[in-house]
């Protein structure tokens, strides 16, 4: 939906709005994020949106007909997701074109669930200007926020007391975590103030929310008996098989969340050689660690905790099974999912991002889904047809028996040229093919030429190994950042 130019223009012309900022610097982040941030909280309560405008003169409103690039749009847009705003706020991007030149606008909705902070301090607008709230501001957001809670980790858990949460690891494992240490030195609340801050404590009712207990309570499942992770690895392909390890990931998420991460690492991983070269190995694991995790870190974050079942974390021969309560949540449906995501616990998503589980939102889906194709995994599975759960597979890594044919008679050519290295090296078919795309793409990823050959990863890195033992591509700079350069062609 376009900006309306009329209403900026209004703005511009009145000065001393509270629902308008102007500025003409196009780099200054931290101004912008303070900015976003108290347009959403919506001190004054107007229900409207507010307006940040790039390119017109803070005093006089007067546009001065900046250069707006695409690149300052995006970088606008990436404000919302980079993390430092939290929850993320409703906002778009465009530039606007007026009778005296062009302006870029973030239009901020107010936030239905505030206080809404950056970096840890909460902004808000204060007449034309903006500040950080003070204890009387963010006890008026709280209220709004609390009077339209609706997710079922914000709601108080009734039968629980201050005493049923481990305040140790409030304090000294997530409270520095989630502010700067110069705003934990000025912060003199009491504990139940500090926790209500974050959505773990509900003053109305004297105790602890739901959210509280899940991160930090000494016994999750006296309140939510569901609230544990079962890991079961099963002989086989199917749950007829023989059990042979199983696990219950059971208590807080501070202490339970570090245990997965482990046991993700050391258990599941499998890292193990396989030959590149005659001489070479490479280092590959059954499943990546990073996109297990994130696939376990969103079952954590989108379950129902209300349900009595826990998440299922299965392991079988050729693959894991991850299930959780709760099927797509809100504007998510299974017609644009992964593209469209929402949140079941705002609350559990935020302090998953603090104690940095998750890093920026809604690319998380597509961070696996490359990960695994560059591990030889293929594309996650994901079961939508459930209702009331949601299940994922991921594919152990895995070759097909023509992939193993062909790798087979590489490495009868690898030896036969390792005996005489004088004789002539000439391209197979399948290596032929990987490099013209690198020849058309110097940019290419390993994700990508996988997609376009249909190769493991494992022999897509023989075939890379070989054209670079040859002379035909360099490899320069990172494997995510960098580029292939190209150093002969077909008929040198």
């Amino acid at each position: 939906m376009a900006i309306d130019k009329n209403i900026i223009q209004s703005l511009l012309n009145d000065i001393e709005s509270d629902r308008a900022e102007r500025t003409i610097s196009v780099n200054n982040t931290d101004k912008f994020g303070q900015a976003i941030c108290a347009f959403a909280n919506d001190l004054p309560n107007h229900g409207k949106p507010g307006y940040l405008i790039i390119g017109a003169d803070d005093k006089t409103g007067k546009v001065i007909g900046l250069n707006i690039t695409d690149e300052l749009l995006k970088n606008l847009s990436a404000i919302r997701t980079d993390g430092n705003v939290q929850p993320q706020p409703s906002m778009i991007v465009q530039k606007v074109e007026l009778a005296d030149g062009d302006v870029a606008v973030v239009e901020v909705q107010p936030s239905p669930f505030p206080p809404i902070r950056y970096k840890g301090q909460i902004w808000v607008r204060i007449g034309p200007r903006k500040g950080v709230a003070n204890e009387q501001d963010e006890k008026i957001l709280i209220e709004k926020r609390n009077s339209q809670a609706l997710t079922y980790d914000a709601l108080p858990c009734l039968r629980a007391t201050l005493d049923d949460i481990d305040m140790q690891l409030f304090l000294n494992g997530y409270l520095p975590k989630a502010f700067p240490a110069d705003v934990l030195k000025d912060d003199k609340r009491d504990i139940k103030h500090q926790m209500q801050s974050l959505g773990f404590f509900d003053t109305r009712f004297d105790c602890p929310t739901n959210a509280g207990i899940i991160m930090f309570g000494n016994n999750v499942e006296r309140f939510l008996p569901g609230a544990y992770i079962q890991y079961v690895k099963f002989r086989g392909k199917g749950k007829g098989g023989e059990v042979e390890r199983e696990y219950k990931f059971s208590g807080n998420l501070m202490k339970v969340l570090y245990q997965l991460d482990t046991f993700v690492d050391t258990t599941i991983t499998n890292r193990r050689p396989v030959p590149v070269s005659v001489l070479r190995e490479e280092t590959i694991v059954d499943y990546p660690h990073w996109a297990t995790r994130e696939l376990l870190m969103n079952s954590i974050c989108h379950r129902t905790y209300d349900s009595n079942g826990p998440i299922q974390f299965y392991q079988y021969d050729d693959r894991i099974e991850i299930l959780n309560h709760g099927g797509l949540y809100g504007k998510a449906n299974a017609d644009n999912f992964p593209n469209v995501n929402d949140y079941r616990n705002t609350i559990i998503a935020e302090a998953l991002r603090v104690l940095g589980f998750v890093n920026r939102f809604s690319r998380g889906v597509q961070r696996v889904e490359n990960d695994l194709l560059e591990n030889g995994n293929g594309q996650p599975e994901f079961d939508l047809s459930l209702g009331t759960a949601f299940k994922v597979i991921e594919r152990k890594a895995h070759m097909d028996e023509t992939e193993k044919e062909t790798e087979k008679e590489t490495e009868k050519e690898t030896e036969k040229e390792t005996e005489n290295p004088s004789s002539k090296f000439s391209l197979s078919e399948p290596q032929r093919k990987v490099f013209h795309l690198l020849c058309m793409n110097s940019d290419i990823t390993y994700a990508e030429l996988m997609r376009q050959t249909n190769l493991s990863r494992s022999y897509l890195s023989r075939i890379i190994s070989a054209l670079k033992e040859h002379g035909y591509v360099v490899r320069k700079g990172s494997d995510r950042a960098g580029n292939w350069e190209i150093r002969k062609s077909l008929t040198d």
